[in-house]
């Protein structure tokens, strides 16, 4: 059975991250992408002799400073990596620390002695030297001066335990040894960015660069035409990666002799070397030099990265010369006008020739106003507009050959935000729910900046905070940073209740519980603090040593309580259930290990809700059946288990949505609510038009076969996770602002709730008070209560 571990994928905390696999962090600021694409250390030939060691190079000043995640490294690795890491700190500048996953093992092919990528790219970002290009995560934060992307690593590199090593630490390898800190100085050069994104179909001859790079573009044909302008995917580009290939930077040239430096470009394309190395016959040899040729010989050494490479590096710190211009461009696609407060946001894919056309400049302009503005990227706000108007606008591309044909947007109509009421000021959440304690509303919500896990309670006419978790202490608390969705349940009666509450945090990942009776609160873990990782083949279960910090869900009766939670080690969904009287936990496998009795072998519960209707317990599910090379999903679905019991074996299945031609791929987020007629579930789908992107919203009362609505939110934005309904009504994301849908009504509408755009996007409850129903959410900073 296939499994994929999402902590390898760009640090997906959630699938909404997976399925986006170009993340805006602000339609006015920067974007990320992962990085999918390694360079190669290749294992030469034995030249049956033995390279005289280098003399020491002393180090005075650090420029930098790295720090190393080893995983299986035996020790002396870990000297000849640090010897490398040494020389990098002497010779890359940056202010923010540069963090390194290094794994030691088994490669796929013997040939390859060492792999390295970036942690992932960024483009846009403040100190960006062209806004166009995508930056490795090192050179991006040393250019931005702050780290991007803290929760990941900046460069990931894997190490063949195979290969025949010189073991010894004494820089002498002999001569049918291979050196390791050389190794490590070429691949660490890779990682800081020595490396095009570039792709080869070898069937068909066609190339692509997605997402290119400033290596990218300081690669040029003989034509003087940049590999990031060519169009992609192309047989174009295709021909050009298989041809002659030169480094056109002022730096790398003038290192070289005033001769653009050749790039390694044999006629039958290999992976991981090709494009992102320099000549293999014309700078074997050269001492230093040709530490970035593509094979390692035995007995080869380097000791330091040589001018020619630290050259190209400093002209990957500036702005790439202007490609050239071809032709005319052609018109802007997928140009929408999205509704704001006295606003207007217009949004535009790039023309389809964009690359070959360099164009410089987009303009937008307000055909009832006849106002212009231009900018070089999308998207383009204009402000200062009447609500309750209607406005549309035309976009137009140039470049120095002329302008595109222009395109019109759809009409959009200007709406206020909702009102807001604030709860507690500087409160930037990062995660909230609700749910009624001792017959009142209650609140819990952890901090983006402190990483503090609050609960508020209504008392009738105002909101008493309470610290929970995640500010350290003693009697079970962490002073780890709560990162985790939060799940809340409650039993008991009257307004003597017990609430219970589920969360985990950012270095154990373990799964923390919390029982609150009004008054005091007692802690535990659940699971994830255990001795090994519990296999998912193994039928008796027991506490695991994952990670169990992506997702939970928990439901609360007379009987006892249940949790449901994400192996994010194993891709599967794990229960914990304590019976009334219980002094322990019981363990359970509840999906995502095996196809039969009903149950699912896709990668499960990246989002989960669960839910008693006071018959049944409900758990609600995304899943994951593929992904494509780029790690995308390609199909999922949206699953329910549910059982009358506490047993494991009475658990019953049944999908919600499956994938299918109409809509590639369902889930990125779940939400449920107890209704009048049923227990009602809601999801997002995307069509063959915007996969893997969502575009629609979802919802259904949970019963097989399943009554699905759907509606769509053009005139908002794409629609992603947080989703949150209660019933009637599901607040969602739209282009990083907040909108709720109104499922109740024949017709459903979709109203903006705040137009504040929050990169990481934003999680919200509902909360009903004196028969006024409002959702809870950030406002400019603070927590807050909105309504119309």
């Amino acid at each position: 059975m296939r499994r994929y571990s999402l902590r390898v994928i760009s640090a997906l905390v959630t699938l909404l991250s997976l399925l986006t696999p170009i993340q805006s962090h602000a339609l006015s600021n920067f974007k990320e992408a992962p990085s999918t694409v390694w360079g190669h250390t290749f294992a030469g030939k034995s030249t049956g002799t033995t390279q005289s060691r280098p003399p020491k190079t002393a180090h005075v000043e650090q420029k930098s400073k790295f720090q190393v995640n080893y995983k299986n490294f035996p020790d002396w690795a870990k000297k000849d990596f640090q010897a490398a890491v040494d020389v990098w700190s002497a010779n890359f500048a940056s202010n923010v620390p540069v963090t390194i996953d290094a794994s030691w093992g088994r490669t796929a092919s013997f040939g390859v002695l060492g792999s390295a990528r970036p942690g992932n790219y960024f483009a846009g970002f403040d100190g960006a030297p062209d806004a166009s290009l995508w930056y490795p995560s090192a050179l991006a934060n040393a250019l931005a001066g702050k780290d991007l992307d803290p929760g990941n690593p900046e460069m990931v590199i894997q190490v063949n335990s195979m290969a025949t090593w010189d073991t010894r630490n004494d820089g002498a390898p002999r001569s049918n040894e291979y050196d390791l800190e050389s190794v490590f100085l070429h691949e660490m050069a890779h990682g800081l960015g020595f490396l095009s994104t570039d792709s080869y179909d070898s069937f068909f001859g066609y190339g692509t660069i997605e997402q290119p790079t400033p290596y990218d573009a300081y690669t040029q044909l003989p034509d003087k035409r940049r590999l990031s302008d060519l169009p992609s995917p192309s047989l174009d580009l295709g021909n050009a990666l298989t041809s002659t290939l030169v480094w056109a930077g002022e730096s790398g040239t003038a290192a070289n002799g005033g001769k653009p430096i050749v790039l390694y470009t044999p006629s039958r394309y290999e992976e991981g070397s090709s494009v992102s190395h320099i000549d293999e016959t014309t700078y074997a040899n050269l001492g230093s030099n040709s530490i970035m040729t593509p094979n390692l010989d035995s007995g080869e050494i380097y000791r330091d990265p040589g001018s020619l490479l630290l050259g190209m590096l400093e002209d990957l710190r500036r702005k790439p010369p202007v490609g050239v211009a071809v032709g005319v461009p052609q018109v802007v696609r997928n140009a929408q006008a999205l509704i704001a407060d006295a606003s207007a946001i217009i949004t535009f894919d790039p023309p389809a020739n964009a690359r070959t056309a360099q164009i410089t400049t987009y303009s937008v302009r307000n055909l009832k106003t006849d106002q212009v503005k231009s900018a070089t990227s999308s998207p383009i706000t204009f402000t200062g507009l009447k609500n309750g108007t209607s406005y549309t606008f035309s976009i137009v591309s140039s470049n120095t050959n002329g302008t595109s044909d222009a395109v019109t947007t759809a009409a959009v109509t200007p709406q206020p935000d909702w009102q807001h009421l604030v709860i507690d000021p500087g409160a930037n959440i990062r995660h909230i729910t609700s749910i009624n304690f001792n017959g009142k509303p209650l609140i819990a919500y952890s901090n983006a900046k402190t990483g503090i896990l609050k609960i508020a309670a209504w008392d009738g006419k105002t909101w008493k905070k309470t610290t929970v978790d995640g500010a350290g202490g003693t009697a079970g608390r962490t002073k780890s940073a709560i990162t985790s969705p939060i799940s809340l349940c409650v039993n008991g009666s009257g307004t003597k209740q017990t609430l219970h509450i589920f969360y985990s945090e950012s270095d154990d990942r373990d799964l923390h519980y919390a029982t609150f009776d009004g008054k005091n609160f007692i802690y535990d873990i659940v699971d994830g603090n255990g001795v090994q990782v519990n296999d998912y083949k193994d039928p008796v279960r027991v506490r695991t040593g994952s990670d169990v910090s992506i997702s939970s869900a928990c439901v609360a009766t007379a009987g006892g309580i249940q949790v449901f939670y994400r192996d994010e080690s194993q891709g599967i969904l794990l229960g914990a259930t304590k019976a009334k009287g219980a002094k322990t936990w019981s363990y359970e496998l509840v999906d995502g290990d095996r196809k039969t009795d009903g149950r699912s072998t896709g990668d499960v519960a990246f989002h989960l809700k669960a839910l008693f209707d006071g018959k049944k317990t409900y758990v609600v599910y995304d899943s994951v059946l593929t992904i494509n090379q780029k790690k995308e999903p390609t199909s999922g679905e949206v699953r329910v288990a549910s059982r009358n019991t506490f047993a494991p074996g009475d658990w019953s299945y049944f999908n919600l949505d499956t994938s299918g031609s109409a809509t590639p791929m369902t889930g990125f987020d779940v939400s449920i609510a107890k209704t009048l007629d049923g227990v009602q579930a809601s999801w997002l789908i995307s069509s063959p038009t915007t996969a893997p992107d969502a575009n629609r919203i979802r919802w259904s009362l949970i019963q097989n076969p399943p009554t699905q609505g759907v509606a769509t939110s053009e005139s908002f934005g794409t629609p992603s996770k947080y989703l949150n309904t209660d019933g009637t009504s599901i607040a969602y994301n739209c282009a990083q602002r907040i909108c709720v849908l109104d499922t109740a009504r024949a017709v459903p509408t979709i109203k903006l709730v705040s137009s504040e755009q929050n990169t990481a996007g934003s999680d919200s409850a509902w909360v009903v008070i004196g028969r006024v129903k409002y959702l809870v959410a950030s406002y400019k900073g603070d927590l807050s209560m909105l309504r119309p």
